[in-house]
């Protein structure tokens, strides 16, 4: 059944409130009269049960999603999305809380290693598969030609943000190692993290600091994809010197537990969408938790090489306050410090080249975040599965904890400060 209704503007001074020129109504449809302005020309088209309104947001029915046009001007609104399941908000809610959910681990770890000896008994082979496991969950999310679509219309801004992730992080963490005098399979380990790609946390503190969401979703994929080569080669050059460094199995490892899995989540998203739909709100969360898992169980492993280095053996009679402040005492603050100066230099470097090179302010917190937080995931795997000395795994461990509790406080910070409020006539704007 359909319904066309004209209402037209007055001509003439009314003599009367209202004024219906023209009403059509088809058999047995109820009347609907609405009260209309002098001053607007309002015209209703319903065809099937799809309405177009314009110059009035009005919906009969709440699922109707119209999309709005202005009659007098050129903008133009997207429709209204729905409102997700309650279940699925709370799935996001607990995926933002990574944070949290490492710095609890972290703990644990320091106070009881042995709670993870599960996990890491049976690593570094369950480290490589839990690390495929959220690549692939990564790859379930996303769309290669969503992601192509995007680098045609803004390609300044990933290319911008790719080559920031790969000379800021690796210059800063060769630098930092040689200023704190680092032992060598320390600074292998932090020279490792800084060749990383970025994390997918970035894209959750991206999103809390109202930055360029999908800017960081896309240079997040594309330093994972170039991770195969840059991540190696990198940490050959730089690193090279202080230990021996197999580029080639570094590559291979990359390939197969980053790149593979990836590929492998958007072709099931492909030739699946259907089972993809159910999974995908379950993804994030399990990643987190993975990521979270990964990282503490490294740091639970190295728990006795880190009291050595503290130089003080912890005993079952000290309390678990004590036992902290007796593991950050030692050279393990050396450590922290350097994997602090690291993120530091990260976020700071990478808002301020942004901002130099003329980006918008969402721009330039996006490629902070992206640039200061690293896949401290893949730091960790490759660590344990090329390296000789488990040192090397601890920078990258450290990182998972520190990382996130800097990444998070700045994305708070940012949230409380509108971008609209910082801008400075960009030069820059590929969007």
């Amino acid at each position: 059944m359909s319904l066309y209704s004209r209402l037209s503007p007055f001509t003439s001074p009314p003599k009367t409130n209202q004024r219906i020129s023209r009403v059509i109504l088809t058999p047995k449809t109820p009347t609907i009269s609405f009260p209309p302005k002098p001053t607007n020309l309002l015209t209703i088209t319903a065809v099937r049960g799809k309405p177009r309104w314009e110059n009035l947001l009005y919906t009969a029915k709440p699922r109707t999603l119209p999309i709005i046009r202005a009659v007098n001007g050129n903008s133009e609104h997207s429709p209204v999305t729905p409102a997700k399941p309650s279940w699925e908000n709370f799935l996001a809610t607990a995926a933002s809380l990574y944070p949290l959910y490492v710095i609890v681990g972290w703990f644990v770890a320091c106070v009881k290693p042995s709670t993870f000896a599960w996990f890491v008994s049976r690593g570094p082979a369950s480290y490589s598969l839990t690390l495929g496991l959220i690549m692939l969950a990564m790859g379930l999310t996303l769309e290669f030609k969503d992601m192509i679509r995007l680098f045609l219309q803004r390609p300044l801004s990933i290319l911008f943000g790719c080559v920031a992730q790969y000379t800021i992080m690796p210059a800063s963490a060769f630098a930092i190692s040689k200023i704190l005098g680092l032992s060598p399979s320390l600074s292998v380990g932090l020279i490792l993290l800084g060749c990383c790609p970025g994390g997918t946390a970035s894209n959750v503190v991206t999103l809390i600091a109202r930055g360029d969401v999908p800017l960081s979703i896309i240079v997040t994929a594309c330093t994972t994809l170039g991770a195969v080569l840059l991540t190696p080669f990198l940490t050959k050059i730089l690193a090279g010197t202080l230990v021996p460094v197999d580029a080639i199995q570094l590559s291979i490892s990359t390939l197969q537990v980053v790149v593979t899995p990836i590929l492998l989540g958007a072709y099931i998203q492909s030739a699946f969408p259907a089972v993809v739909k159910i999974v995908t709100p379950f993804a994030p969360l399990f990643a987190v938790l993975a990521s979270s898992l990964l990282a503490c169980s490294v740091f639970s492993e190295n728990i006795v090489l880190l009291n050595s280095m503290v130089g003080a053996s912890l005993t079952s009679d000290l309390s678990p306050l004590r036992q902290a402040q007796a593991i950050l005492s030692g050279d393990l603050g050396v450590v922290m410090l350097a994997v602090a100066l690291l993120h530091y230099v990260g976020f700071f470097v990478g808002y301020i080249s942004a901002a130099i090179c003329g980006f918008k302010e969402p721009q330039r917190r996006s490629i902070s975040i992206e640039v200061g937080m690293q896949n401290s995931s893949l730091g960790v795997v490759l660590a344990t599965s090329h390296f000789s000395s488990p040192m090397v795994a601890v920078p990258p461990a450290v990182s998972a904890v520190v990382m996130n509790v800097m990444g998070s406080s700045l994305g708070f910070l940012w949230r409380y400060k509108n971008p609209s409020d910082s801008e400075s006539s960009p030069k820059i704007d590929d969007k």
